[in-house]
């Protein structure tokens, strides 16, 4: 049980902190933390939460990591589910909370601004088709390769935001397969 509150914990504090810099701190293109700001706020929360929860649940943090790993086989089955619930919750709750925050912003309002969610086409913050998500993915969709992250402010931003959210769910779940496909050919005895 301990294992899965680390993983809520660790995801609330990933959305938290990421999620909570891109709508609070900073603004694209132009002024705050900057696209750059809210890349380093993502990697130190998840690298506070590596150190705090690491040797707890080996923070995951991300239904595409636990699944990758459970197809790499390195993860137990029977833990899949509850972490990837886990996660969501976390991240749910941590939306809730951003929200909550923003929500005292004068003029804020999570549809209009998007509230951090992940969009591709007119709902990209640089109006980018897929095609480029590879070249430079925060102005292309919001950047997010986890899905728990994902749903935790889509359900916020609502209408187009939980539309687009099955992308978001089903590009890095088939990459993460895909990467244990991978592992497992190169990482077997065979030569």
């Amino acid at each position: 049980m301990k294992k899965y509150a680390a993983e809520a914990l660790g995801t609330f504090w990933l959305v938290l902190g990421g999620c909570g810099s891109a709508v609070l701190a900073a603004a694209f293109p132009h002024i705050g933390i900057g696209l750059l700001g809210v890349a380093l706020a993502f990697g130190l929360t998840v690298l506070t939460m590596a150190y705090a929860i690491g040797h707890i649940s080996g923070c995951h943090l991300n239904p595409a990591v636990s699944v990758g790993l459970w197809a790499g086989g390195r993860f137990p089955a029977a833990d899949l589910l509850p972490y990837i619930a886990a996660q969501v919750v976390g991240a749910i709750a941590a939306g809730a909370v951003l929200f909550l925050i923003a929500s005292g912003q004068q003029g804020f309002d999570a549809v209009a601004s998007g509230f951090a969610a992940n969009g591709f086409g007119e709902h990209s913050p640089g109006h980018y088709s897929l095609e480029l998500i590879h070249l430079v993915s925060i102005p292309v969709t919001n950047t997010s390769v986890n899905p728990a992250r994902s749903t935790g402010v889509a359900l916020f931003a609502g209408g187009w935001a939980l539309g687009q959210l099955w992308l978001f769910w089903v590009a890095p779940i088939a990459g993460a397969v895909l990467g244990a496909v991978v592992y497992r050919f190169i990482g077997s005895a065979e030569k």
